[in-house]
């Protein structure tokens, strides 16, 4: 492991505890946070499964962590050299994976598109960024990033290293955004959401330790839209993360463009498995006219979702962007 990892590990834990308490980051809207139990093993692309065997559709096993919960996993560490960041101010984020050795990792394995998919998300969830940065010789990995309120910060790395026989991880680290704080809490569950003009409607149930179908319809003007463009090999890209914790789940959906039986819209199906049950908040990302647009929804595991309960008095619309 690098040398510097600890150190510098350990004092921005005490600084960001002492800034920032017990509360987390900036969001919108106004619900309780619900407290999670044990969080679950996660597959390749950080969904969670069942210990045993594959997904059956039991409940009730134990499992071991998911992803993003750990800064270091199967011998892999996330070294953030940029661990405090100004709101507002655009800021130059850079950090390194490294190996067992403490060596810079500089071979990856591209999945969908990318070496290495980053998210940054705010603490209660209310700001999701979804960057793509640029690796440089040495291993380091480099993008601006503009993160709109102070608070807590959660910044995961989603990658395969190239190595034979290595598998995808999601590795999390603390990230602060120094500036005045004002604790928000979780937008009101509800099963449509509105962004930059589209409509996007959220049918199916995200259930503790099982296997289910989410169904995303996306529509403009009230009419479906059927000409969805790929983004990074897909019609769209769903992440969630699990109120309290932000544990880790990245999930894709069913089928591919150029399948032959998949559509551009106006529906994106997913299968996810949900660690646990709670509240969870998912981000889905596609690409329409050109553009990558981002919606999100607050759910808890086990409630079907497909009649929108009436609109919150404190829900407002999320800060989500890109990076590419």
């Amino acid at each position: 492991m690098h040398t510097g990892t600890g150190p510098r590990i350990t004092v921005f834990a005490a600084a960001l505890a002492a800034t920032f308490g017990a509360a987390y980051g900036v969001g919108t809207g106004l619900a309780p946070v619900v407290e999670e139990p044990a969080p679950a093993a996660h597959d390749e692309h950080g969904a969670p499964v069942p210990t045993a065997g594959g997904d059956d559709g039991h409940e009730g096993r134990k499992s071991a962590p998911a992803g993003g919960l750990q800064i270091s996993e199967a011998g892999y560490t996330l070294d953030l050299d940029t661990s405090r960041v100004t709101a507002g101010r655009r800021t130059e984020l850079s950090f390194t994976v490294r190996d067992d050795q403490g060596r810079a990792v500089t071979a990856y394995r591209r999945e969908h598109d990318k070496e290495l998919h980053l998210i940054v998300a705010a603490r209660d969830l209310g700001t999701y960024r979804h960057l793509h940065p640029a690796r440089a010789a040495d291993g380091t990995w480099s993008t601006p990033v503009d993160l709109p309120r102070a608070g807590g910060y959660r910044v995961f790395a989603d990658f395969t290293p190239a190595r034979r026989g290595a598998e995808n991880l999601t590795l999390g680290a603390d990230l602060a955004a120094a500036g005045p704080y004002a604790p928000r809490g979780l937008p009101a569950p509800d099963a449509t959401a509105e962004t930059d003009g589209y409509d996007v409607r959220l049918t199916g149930a995200l259930r503790p330790e099982r296997a289910s179908e989410l169904r995303l319809t996306v529509s403009r003007d009230g009419r479906p839209v059927t000409d969805l463009q790929p983004y990074l090999g897909a019609y769209g890209h769903l992440v969630a993360l699990r109120s309290g914790d932000l544990a880790y789940l990245h999930v894709h959906p069913n089928g591919a463009p150029g399948d032959g039986a998949t559509k551009p819209g106006p529906t994106v199906s997913f299968t996810a498995t949900a660690p646990s049950a709670g509240a969870y908040r998912l981000f889905l990302d596609f690409r329409h006219a050109g553009k990558v647009r981002t919606a999100a929804f607050t759910v808890r595991a086990g409630q079907t979702h497909g009649a929108a309960p009436g609109p919150s008095a404190h829900t407002a619309e999320p800060d989500t962007g890109h990076g590419h």
